[in-house]
């Protein structure tokens, strides 16, 4: 039995409620890797173009802990 039909066999063993996670699981493994590259280079770009000096300003962890309250 192939995988693609061990899946759908498996599926008629998924209660209704459930479904709802199969289906967005599936349709992340679906999902266009060149669509998801492409968003993340230009988010990049975005970040690298954009005039706020402040974004160059290293943060240690511990400092980030303290303001966000997880000390």
């Amino acid at each position: 039995m192939s995988n693609k039909e061990q899946i759908i066999s498996l599926l008629d063993n998924i209660p209704d409620y459930k479904m709802g996670y199969v289906l967005a699981y599936v349709q992340g493994v679906a999902a266009d890797e060149e669509a998801d590259d492409i968003f993340c280079n230009r988010m990049w770009e975005n970040y690298i173009n954009d005039p706020d000096h402040d974004k160059a300003e290293n943060i240690p962890l511990e400092d980030c802990l303290k303001e966000w309250g997880l000390d």
